[in-house]
């Protein structure tokens, strides 16, 4: 049997973990509480000083507190208001001499774990820290559980569990198998290169070269020769231009290539995985693309779902770029708080995972605690999404060309005028964008003239 009245080893260990740290202006009843407290099994740091508790929760030596209500240098409310504030994540335990049904009612509407009568009642106590150390030891158990799973999770440093992603994880196995042309679409950011290095991996030739071609700009000479025998990955296919169209057309026809001012022909034996967050069906329609050269890329299609298509996967994603970013950085951070998790769940994310990498990669630099939380995110995510429009006017109807315009006027103020990060959130090729912009340009200048 334990000092804490439990001979469950787990538990015991749950509550020598668990720092509980007591504040109170008057010396004698902090030393009886502290008394109290580690008779139950808990160890404890000891406070008179408001400034001084802030000082242990902001250096992670705590996460509970037993708090007195009536201070002169601060008022316990006002004490809990700076705690949460600062990590959502640490539970207060009011105490006052003073006691009252609305009180204590007010104090935990404004976040106190409990309010307790003075003299404080032992067993009342000793239940609400057992509850605590319960709490913390289920959510502990929790996180290793995840841990654990994520490995099962994984295809390829590819993570999900919904229908959607399971469908593309399927597909992918299927197709490496077979020595074909492999169309990926999906919006910008939602992995379309990690699907293609894990087809190649799954492949024959997994042992040869992949080689990535960002087709916005031209293709480097040798590209093809350099990769015979492996895998050619054409990422932003859409953005060819109709030369561009026509040699990639000959390349995938007679798997020949021809050096500029060269006179013979070379034959290259190269897989081709393609890439596009177009619809090239509606290119082709339009005039656009190359229908002979759509059909010959598309013999099969993957479609990669955007996160919001995917939602449930959020956790497991953060679980996963947390485990990453914590060995990259050095970091031991347990999770998100509460409050943090809601708004990850709540984002229309533009971006799609590769955005949310990116907060959770930034996250991971700037966490002060144990928890990230809301502070640590970017400024747009911290702001609650509202219906106004970017003038704080309510809204109201408006052409589909003026919504299209205006949506990209507020991206590309979130990043700060980097038009290459526009084009990521957006979903376009950077080209697109420029086109765009410059047509946007040079319609406000002949209007301006007019």
């Amino acid at each position: 049997m334990t000092s804490a009245g439990t001979s469950d080893p787990a538990v015991s260990a749950s509550r020598d973990t668990l720092t509980i740290c007591i504040l109170d202006d008057e010396a004698a009843v902090l030393e009886m509480l502290q008394s109290t407290v580690e008779q139950m099994g808990y160890p404890t740091l000891t406070t008179t000083a408001p400034e001084e508790a802030l000082e242990h929760i902001q250096a992670g030596r705590c996460r509970v507190v037993l708090s007195d209500i009536k201070m002169p240098a601060m008022d316990g409310l006002a004490f809990l208001e700076r705690v949460l504030e600062h990590d959502p994540g640490v539970y207060v335990i009011l105490m006052t001499g003073f006691y009252s049904v609305d009180s204590a009612i007010e104090a935990v509407r404004r976040g106190a774990y409990d309010y307790l009568c003075k003299p404080v009642d032992r067993a009342r106590l000793k239940k609400n820290l057992d509850e605590l150390s319960e709490l913390f030891s289920q959510r502990r158990r929790i996180r290793e559980l995840e841990e654990r799973l994520l490995p099962d999770l994984e295809f390829h440093g590819i993570v999900g569990k919904s229908p959607a992603m399971l469908e593309v994880f399927d597909l992918a196995r299927k197709v490496a198998k077979h020595y074909t042309n492999v169309l990926l679409t999906g919006p910008t950011g939602t992995g379309k290169e990690l699907v293609a290095q894990a087809i190649h991996q799954m492949s024959p030739v997994a042992q040869n070269r992949f080689v990535v071609c960002n087709c916005s700009a031209d293709t480097r000479p040798g590209l093809f020769e350099y990769a015979s025998g492996g895998t050619v990955f054409l990422d932003e296919v859409g953005e060819m231009s109709p030369p561009m169209q026509a040699k990639l057309l000959r390349v995938i026809q007679n798997r020949e290539i021809q050096r500029v001012g060269a006179p013979e022909v070379g034959h290259v034996d190269v897989r081709l995985i393609a890439a596009t967050n177009r619809d090239l069906r509606a290119e082709v329609l339009a005039g656009r693309y190359r229908e002979d050269l759509f059909y010959r890329l598309s013999s099969i299609q993957i479609r990669l779902p955007s996160l919001t298509e995917r939602v449930g996967d959020i956790p497991i994603l953060v679980q996963f770029f947390l485990k990453k970013y914590n060995e990259a950085y050095g970091k031991q951070l347990h999770g998100l708080t509460r409050r943090a998790q809601a708004v990850l769940m709540q984002h229309s994310w533009p971006g799609n995972v590769r955005e949310l990498e990116n907060v959770i990669s930034g996250a991971c630099i700037t966490a002060a605690n144990d928890f990230i939380d809301v502070d640590d995110f970017p400024k747009h995510l911290q702001k609650p999404l509202g219906r106004a429009g970017p003038g704080g006017e309510t809204w109201r109807p408006l052409p589909l060309e003026e919504v299209r315009r205006l949506h990209i006027q507020r991206v590309l103020e979130m990043c700060e005028g980097n038009r290459v990060r526009a084009a990521q959130v957006l979903g376009i090729g950077r080209t697109s964008l420029y086109r765009y912009l410059k047509r946007a340009a040079k319609n406000k200048a002949g209007a301006t003239a007019a």
